[in-house]
């Protein structure tokens, strides 16, 4: 009976510190994201809607994304819609979710969130913090696909991100192309250490 309550008792703590971490995680986000970021490369349409969106409810992140050549730190919610997409960045359906093993898609407006992603180069480093752990992601490529390409998506052999954004990124109205950055699992780190 004596192990039971113990084995009970761990089991209530862990989901306590869970519940703590996920908290801490939510505030830290929502404290990034309600705060005004870089936006002097953005729309004016896309600072409107920005300034709307956080105005709004917000589904919890299920990460934060940090690309540290281009000064992004930005909350990772669920979908790629309008809504979504002007709060922060968005996971892909039916790709990985951030801190699972596959490829995680990750999409964002070019005139937004992801307007400085044509700088980013092979050898680049981003990572995606979770409750669980901050992975790191090394470059591999950058290349542009058609808009109804999906292929980029796809399930790949390694742990992998996705970045997905329209091109080209100067256009006005809808883009006829894609801008994709791909990542490759490079390892992990604790939350308190800095990436360079």
């Amino acid at each position: 009976m004596s192990l039971w309550a113990a084995v009970s008792g761990l089991g209530r703590v862990g989901a306590q510190r869970g519940l703590q971490e996920f908290a801490d995680l939510r505030a830290a986000t929502e404290l990034s994201v309600r705060q005004a970021p870089d936006q002097r490369l953005w729309s004016p349409e896309r600072k409107r809607a920005w300034e709307v969106a956080v105005r709004g409810n917000a589904s919890a992140p299920l990460a934060i994304l940090r690309i540290p050549r281009i000064a992004l730190e930005v909350a990772v919610r669920e979908g790629t819609d309008d809504w979504t997409l002007n709060q922060g960045v968005g996971h892909i359906e039916d790709t990985a979710r951030p801190g699972e093993d596959g490829n995680v898609g990750i999409a964002g407006h070019r005139d937004g969130f992801f307007r400085e992603l044509k700088e980013m180069h092979p050898g680049d480093w981003l990572e995606i913090e979770t409750i669980g752990a901050v992975n790191i992601y090394q470059v591999e490529r950058t290349w542009i696909v058609d808009g109804d390409e999906v292929s980029v998506l796809d399930r790949t052999g390694e742990p992998a991100v996705t970045l997905v954004t329209c091109y080209p990124f100067q256009l006005v109205g809808s883009a006829p192309q894609r801008f994709i950055v791909r990542a490759v699992w490079a390892g992990t780190r604790s939350a308190g250490a800095v990436l360079d």
